[in-house]
């Protein structure tokens, strides 16, 4: 299945029986589905509808819709003449001309006076308001099918990203795992070595507690089980990565686990190798937490 991401952009263009129609839409990152809608004025009446189509097709983003309607160059408005005025006017033009000697009245003049020449408006019945408002629907529909299309693209852009912050994130621990501090003659000789330091310091320490102490000590920096389900959620997020759809929220959790399982490596590291080795798994799990905030 696919991954989408919660960033992109897209735009679908349509003429309606000459009139122009044009959405554009784009989303960004967020918790739920938020959308924000400009309308022309007029147009109100499709608000909801529209806010409908948004939240059947996305599980998360901001959203914002943005319609505009005029009419196509393809539209050819025949403008009107008041010819029986036109006439009355030319006449008292030339009338002023013979009688004063002004200057002859120009076409263009004349038919800039108001009341002259007129553009009617088409009056829009209620079927032609229905036919309109599916072209507009349909022109949304092309709209979130071409967001649809650029939020997958970068989703699966997102899923190789992601695949690659997991193997990092292996590799690293493994290394700890297989790091010469761990092994058991070398914890043995760091212990050995620090009760020594102790004992020299003080004569009058019970040398029974101390081991005991020592053994505990031991115990608690032992990094086994942060390994283990470090390994644990690397195979998790690789199994949510191969399923895809809306797991987002999925891999913030588990990005949340890996950044503490990384933060307790590098508490209980008794060696400045392994401590190495956290930073730099800390740092690799930030970039993987960060990127998992664009998926759906």
């Amino acid at each position: 299945m696919n991954l989408q991401s919660m960033t992109g952009f897209a735009r679908a263009a349509a003429d309606h029986q000459g009139t122009a129609i044009a959405w554009e839409v784009k989303s960004v990152n967020g918790k739920s589905v938020e959308v924000r809608l400009r309308l022309p004025q007029g147009f109100d009446r499709l608000e909801q509808a529209t806010r409908q189509a948004i939240q059947k097709q996305f599980s998360r983003g901001n959203f914002q819709a943005t319609l505009t309607v005029g009419r196509s160059s393809s539209q050819a408005v025949q403008p009107v003449v008041n010819e029986a005025f036109l006439k009355d006017i030319a006449g008292l033009a030339k009338r002023l001309q013979d009688q004063f000697g002004i200057a002859p009245a120009t076409a263009d003049g004349l038919l800039a006076l108001r009341g002259v020449l007129d553009v009617p408006e088409t009056a829009e019945t209620e079927e032609m308001r229905v036919a309109l408002d599916s072209a507009i629907e349909q022109s949304l529909e092309e709209a979130l099918a071409g967001l649809v299309k650029a939020r997958k693209a970068e989703g699966e852009a997102l899923r190789a990203l992601l695949f690659s912050h997991l193997d990092t994130i292996e590799t690293l621990t493994l290394k700890a795992e297989a790091d010469p501090s761990r092994q058991p003659a070398a914890i043995r000789e760091r212990i050995a070595e620090q009760v020594r330091l102790l004992m020299d310091a003080s004569a009058g320490l019970d040398e029974a507690r101390l081991h005991m102490e020592a053994a505990f000590l031991a115990t608690k920096a032992d990094i086994r089980e942060e390994i283990d389900r470090l390994k644990t959620h690397v195979a998790s997020g690789r199994s949510l990565l191969a399923a895809g759809g809306p797991i987002g929220r999925k891999l913030d959790f588990l990005a949340q686990e890996f950044n503490r399982e990384s933060n307790t490596l590098c508490s209980k590291s008794n060696a400045a190798a392994v401590t190495a080795i956290g930073l730099e798994l800390k740092a690799v799990v930030d970039q993987f937490r960060e990127q998992v905030q664009n998926l759906e």
